[in-house]
């Protein structure tokens, strides 16, 4: 999506949060009308909380009346001593944290504590609540969502079983209970075929449904996230 189309989103908010003794860098978007929901949002390796793909979300989200969270990964954003923005950097990085066990169930202890700030904040406590994270925001969304019930429909995916350190994945996957929408990008050449389908048969949510899209990996983004989002906010507000 053009820049200047996501420039007309109004600018987020800031919300205070802090787990284990550590800041949690968090940001929200609110709907100009009523709120109707929240879909925490988790952002790819290569992001942020505020980059172009958290801000598709957003831009899907709110005409809807669903607020957006996002918060910054554990080597991205504003967790980062440098301040450092790129993209190819933050996905090294990335890499390099995934592999060394860096945020592997810590970074959904920190979603649900942005989660539990923001329902703190007056009308929010009582909405529905879904998820949308793919590639990173499923390798680190699946153990929030193996215990996390607050959250009714999760649109993931473009991660595998077969994946370097992603041998925990399938026990938590399986205690998963929410609907959920699981994207493929069929030519994906980081995850291959037979993982990404063994990832989606571990879920043990009762609804569940496997989407495939031809082309390489690939933020959501087009019909990807208009169905993503479709998904969520369909289960969310009964449409």
């Amino acid at each position: 999506m053009p820049q200047e189309i996501l420039n007309d989103l109004p600018q987020p908010k800031a919300l205070a949060v802090e787990r284990a003794g550590a800041v949690v860098p968090t940001v929200y978007w609110q709907p100009a009308g009523e709120c109707r929901g929240v879909v925490l949002a988790c952002h790819g390796g290569s992001g942020h909380k505020k980059s172009n793909a958290i801000l598709m979300i957003a831009r899907a989200c709110l005409p809807r009346g669903l607020a957006v969270l996002a918060i910054d990964g554990p080597v991205q954003g504003d967790r980062r001593s440098d301040g450092d923005l790129d993209p190819g950097t933050a996905r090294q990085s990335f890499r390099e944290a995934w592999r060394a066990g860096v945020g592997r169930t810590g970074m959904g202890e920190d979603m649900r504590a942005a989660l539990d700030a923001l329902q703190r904040v007056p009308g929010f406590g009582e909405l529905p609540v879904g998820y949308v994270g793919v590639s990173m925001g499923t390798a680190y969304g699946i153990p929030m969502l193996a215990v996390e019930r607050r959250v009714r429909a999760a649109a993931i995916g473009l991660w595998s079983t077969t994946y370097a350190a992603s041998e925990h994945l399938a026990g938590f996957a399986q205690e998963m209970r929410c609907d959920v929408w699981f994207t493929q990008q069929w030519d994906d050449e980081f995850f291959d075929r037979e993982g990404t389908f063994a990832l989606f048969d571990a879920i043990g949510s009762p609804d569940k449904r496997l989407v495939a899209y031809p082309g390489p990996h690939r933020e959501l983004e087009g019909e990807r996230l208009t169905d993503a989002i479709g998904f969520v906010a369909g289960r969310l507000l009964g449409q």
